[in-house]
């Protein structure tokens, strides 16, 4: 018998890789260990399992480091796996996102936080909120604004009810699919899925199916199930769901701007650090804070001038009524600072004396960008 061919040097390189892959499990255990020990560490001071600022920097450093041939998004990609292992080792966590499984939240949660962790699928945002502040999730994901329709007003509301803090953020971008049993455009009278994702499709919905009825859904996954026992029906929301479901996708893509992405953030019960717990104002950090005004003309104004003259930059101002008053107002703002340094004191400071009231969210490092042509993400 002819023995088969055989590619010069493939079994030699193929023990190498052998090699290397033994050593990369035994380096993996190790620093498994050490995670371990760190944990245990934690428990001695209640500190927290996830630390993004320590994230951030360890993903941005060895980017910089990296050499290729692997991208510095691959390696961002590996080292993302690594760390949520590592989470779950020190503590099991559990991520509350709105459900159920299949929404572009639930895959947005775990692109970010990896695999590791136990997802908790909610009915509303309001349970995300009500389960995180009394101490049943260890963190909610949570949508904030799209970059197409704007802002989620229900999520800036519950900021106001619960006691949660922003612990970090990221982006995702969004590729909505068209998801049906039908075979063809033609066949769609019904169109399903959250209203986010229905105002992101709008044109393109008005140009190909103008005469189907559009129909708000508690979330894109929801959307899914319904229109796959329904003749007739379709449902916007993640690609994936079509396999899940046996439907097929009848259009890609089909949101009105290529360039669409939703910001995410993680919230967890408690109160933002005070200023004595980073003593170092971090490079790229954001705030979050909410804040009451007196009623009378100029006011707003004394805010923004207390961020003018301490040279902090304002990127977002959002104004909601406020609760059980009618006619006042609650703003929610984004600034380019860590307002838990300890450099910041006389900045808050000067804004509590031009405010009713004022409460920082959160403070973190900026966002990544998270564009995986596999898993894309919105609602």
């Amino acid at each position: 018998m002819e023995e088969p061919f055989q590619i010069p040097g493939l079994a030699e390189l193929r023990e190498q890789i052998d090699d290397v892959d033994s050593t990369l499990l035994e380096l993996l255990n190790r620093r498994a260990r050490l995670s371990v020990a760190i944990g245990q560490a934690k428990k001695q001071v209640s500190g927290k399992v996830f630390d993004p600022a320590r994230e951030a920097r360890l993903l941005e450093r060895l980017a910089e480091r990296n050499q290729g041939p692997l991208k510095a998004e691959h390696i961002v990609s590996i080292w993302r796996a690594v760390l949520s292992a590592s989470r779950s080792l020190q503590k099991p966590c559990t991520v509350a996102y709105l459900g159920p499984e299949g929404t572009f939240s639930y895959f947005a949660a775990r692109d970010f936080l990896g695999e590791s962790m136990t997802f908790a699928p909610c009915r509303d945002f309001c349970e995300i909120f009500r389960g995180v502040s009394l101490g049943q999730f260890d963190v909610g994901v949570i949508p904030l604004e799209n970059s197409i329709h704007g802002t989620i007003a229900q999520s800036f509301d519950l900021f106001s009810q619960y006691e949660v803090t922003i612990q970090a953020e990221f982006y995702s971008r969004i590729a909505n699919s068209l998801l049906s049993r039908e075979n063809s455009l033609d066949a769609v009278k019904t169109v399903y899925s959250h209203p986010q994702p229905l105002g992101q499709c709008a044109a393109w919905l008005r140009a190909h199916l103008p005469s189907a009825r559009l129909v708000s859904a508690e979330s894109t996954a929801a959307a899914a199930w319904r229109a796959s026992r329904e003749e007739g029906a379709a449902s916007i929301g993640h690609r994936s769901m079509a396999e899940k479901l046996n439907m097929s996708s009848l259009a890609d893509n089909i949101q009105d701007d290529a360039s669409n992405w939703t910001r995410f953030v993680v919230i967890r019960a408690g109160e933002a650090p005070a200023g004595n717990e980073r003593t170092k104002e971090e490079a790229n950090f954001k705030s979050s804070l909410l804040f009451t005004v007196p009623n009378r003309a100029g006011t707003l104004s004394d805010v923004l001038n207390v961020f003018s003259a301490h040279g902090v930059n304002m990127t977002k101002l959002e104004s909601r009524p406020m609760k059980g008053s009618c006619w006042n107002y609650i703003f929610f703002a984004d600034v380019e600072c860590d307002l838990s340094s300890a450099g910041r004191a006389n900045l808050i400071s000067d804004l509590r004396a031009c405010c009713n009231s004022a409460r920082v969210l959160g403070c973190y490092p900026e966002g990544p960008r998270l564009d995986s042509t596999a898993n894309t993400t919105g609602f």
